[in-house]
Formats: structure tokens, sequence, C-alpha cells
């Protein structure tokens, strides 16, 4: 009798958070439902006060304006470029930064580390002056380079990959230590690997961060010639009006591929997620 009490007290606590969450998913929903109906619209209907929830006609002329005043596929192609770059070596760097931190003893370790996560609290716009700058002496204007070499650092990916090689039992390091390898060899066959949900995370934080960056972008490459998409996306907002019908479909049309590759490596970012970053 207790027992099913007990369990019936459970259900009923279960059924309250599912309503909540179910809540709160329908919340956040409802913008992206929105925008995708605000596509469909003419420019009128959007203005239009009160609002009109449904579109009384349903037409593909906000797409056929977006194709037709932004090029779309030149600067996908950028987009696409300058991610690539950003994640693969802020992967690789934040890696073995976070191996060093996790795994080899050295003087100052600690120090070194707390320089690191300082960093987290200082705001991105403080070096751009800087970092303009080395791009700038590197004669790397209006190039691809230029949009990821910034991204290649990364304390806040130094940490994560530090958590996750600190929740690593030693067992298998020591195995492949007495077996001859050396650190480069233990951190690239045995420890990387046993880190891909957490390196699958971080590519994901890292693409996210790459494919909406707009400041960036618009200091290192003054004449066009190699802007992203969201610079593309900018764009289309007017200074006296701004057509929202082409400008939301820009937006579904640019977050169709970051969503595909969310959906492809969700269960590694969940569990890079929740394996990293507990453990002091």
């Amino acid at each position: 009798m207790t027992e099913s009490i007990v369990r019936r007290g459970k259900a009923q606590r279960r059924w309250h958070l599912h309503l909540i969450l179910a809540i709160a998913a329908a919340i956040m929903v409802v913008p992206f439902v929105w925008q995708i109906l605000t596509v469909f619209k003419s420019t009128a209907e959007v203005t239009r006060i009160p609002p009109t929830i449904l579109p009384h006609g349903y037409s593909l002329h906000s797409f056929e304006t977006f194709f037709a005043t932004v090029p779309f596929w030149s600067m996908f192609a950028v987009s696409v470029g300058a991610l690539v770059l950003r994640v693969g070596g802020q992967v690789i760097v934040a890696a073995l930064a976070g191996y060093a931190f996790a795994r080899i003893p050295f003087r100052g370790r600690g120090v070194l580390l707390g320089v690191f996560l300082a960093m987290l609290m200082v705001p991105s716009q403080l070096f751009l002056i800087g970092q303009y700058g080395l791009i700038r002496d590197l004669k790397l204007l209006d190039t691809l380079p230029a949009l990821a070499i910034p991204g290649l650092f990364s304390a806040f990916g130094t940490f994560l990959m530090r958590q996750a090689f600190r929740t690593m039992p030693n067992d298998y390091e020591e195995a492949a230590r007495l077996d001859g390898a050396n650190p480069l060899q233990v951190f690239w066959h045995i420890m990387l690997p046993m880190a891909r949900p957490t390196v699958a995370a971080l590519a994901v934080l890292t693409g996210l961060y790459s494919w909406n960056d707009l400041l960036w972008p618009l200091i290192v490459s003054p004449s066009g010639e190699n802007r992203p998409l969201s610079v593309g996306l900018a764009g289309l907002q007017g200074q006296f009006g701004t057509d929202y019908p082409t400008l939301m479909a820009g937006a579904f049309v640019c977050s169709i591929p970051l969503v595909a590759v969310f959906l492809f490596l969700q269960r590694q970012f969940f569990a890079g997620i929740a394996g990293s970053g507990i453990k002091g």
C-alpha cells in the first residue's frame, strides 16, 4: 500500500514536470513557427495591426527575392570555409591545451589555467583592435583565413576539453605508456578518441558562433569580397524599412545547415556537455 502511494506521488510529480517542459517547449517553438508563417506573408500583412497570424495566400516570392538580392552561393561557400577552418583549428588547439592542463604536470599549470579562465570574463570586443592589426600585418585582409584565425583559440574550448580529459581513468594512459607510447601518441590514439562526445559538442558550439559571426567579417573584409551569409542577412535590413518576409526567408534558409548538423550530432553533443565541465 505504501509503495503504491509513493509510485502514485512520483507519477503525479512527473506529470507536472512534463507539463512544465511541454509549455516551455511550446514557448521556444513559437518564434520559429512565426518565422515560417512570415515567410509566406506579404509586407502589408506583416505590418498590419492587429497582426495577421495566418497568411492569406502562400507564395514563394520572398525566397525568390532573397536569392535575387543576396549572392547566396558565394557567401555560403565563404561561411562553410570559415566554419571548417575555425572548427578544425579550434578543436585541435583546445584539445592539445586541454590535455596538457589535465594530464601533463608542469610548473605554473594552475596559474596559467587561471589566466586562461580569466579571459572568459573579458569581452571579445576588446581584442578587435589587436586582432585587426595582426591580420593587417599578415596581409590577410579580404581573405578566407582572416575570418577564422582569431577563432582558433578559445579559453572556453580549452576548459571544456580539460574537464573531459580529467574525467577519464588513468589505466588506459598508463597501459599505453608501458607499451612505449610517447605523450603525443597517447593523446592522439587513446585520449582524443575517448573524448569524441566533447569534441562533437565543442565543434557544434564553435560552428554556431562562426556561422552567426557578423562584426569580425565586416572588419576584415572591407571590400566585401569574402563575406559570409551573416553579412548578407544583415544587408537585408534597410535604414528606413525592411522587407521582413524576405529577411525571414533568408534566415530560414541560412539556418537549415546548422539544424542539419545539430540533428546529426545531437547525441554526441548532449553526451559531451553532460560529461564535461562538471568535475572541478
